[in-house]
């Protein structure tokens, strides 16, 4: 299995990132699997997040509604991607982003504060200097869960949003979580 790391030399994409909608340049080197490694099993550290695995798990056996922050209709972006195989593994996905259009069938908001209905988990595809306040927003609309993709790191926004009680996922895809359990 491949997990990105953004500070290592890239490597070809992957087909599973592809397959995912990774197709921005992104880059990833050869990993460990991660199913018969350790990461699995206990404290797992890539990037700068530092989480436990069964956070992972929680989180995604455990929700249903997700906020796709940064989703639009443009294929070529990760988010579209994700958002697709959140969907075939049974999350109602909610696009959230200025434009705020329909994607895979489900109506945009412009904001989470705009979202008329509970979001379990809020996924983000911004940059990290804006991955903050989205965190924020994510505790002030209740959500249960916060998830910065792969490469999004700031270790305050997590802290904050570990400290309102919530869990925290840092510098991590759940389309490669999802694929390593055979979703």
């Amino acid at each position: 299995m491949r997990i990105r790391d953004p500070r290592r030399t890239p490597t070809p994409l992957s087909a599973e990132r592809a397959a995912a909608g990774h197709d921005d340049g992104t880059e990833e080197v050869e990993g460990s699997d991660v199913e018969g490694s350790d990461v699995a099993d206990a404290d797992a550290t890539l990037g700068a997040g530092t989480f436990a695995a069964s956070t992972i798990d929680r989180v995604l056996d455990d929700t249903t509604t997700w906020a796709v922050v940064g989703l639009s209709a443009n294929t070529r972006r990760a988010a579209y991607g994700v958002a697709e195989v959140l969907q075939r593994a049974g999350k109602r996905i909610v696009p959230v982003h200025p434009s705020a259009g329909t994607v895979h069938g489900e109506q945009g908001y412009a904001t989470l504060a705009d979202v008329p209905f509970p979001v379990d988990v809020v996924d983000v595809f911004v940059r990290s200097e804006l991955a903050g306040d989205i965190a924020d927003q994510a505790v002030a609309i209740g959500a249960k869960a916060v998830w910065f993709q792969l490469g999004v790191v700031d270790e305050d926004a997590a802290a904050r949003v570990r400290a309102a009680g919530l869990d925290m996922v840092m510098d991590r895809c759940p389309a490669i979580e999802l694929d390593r359990r055979g979703h």
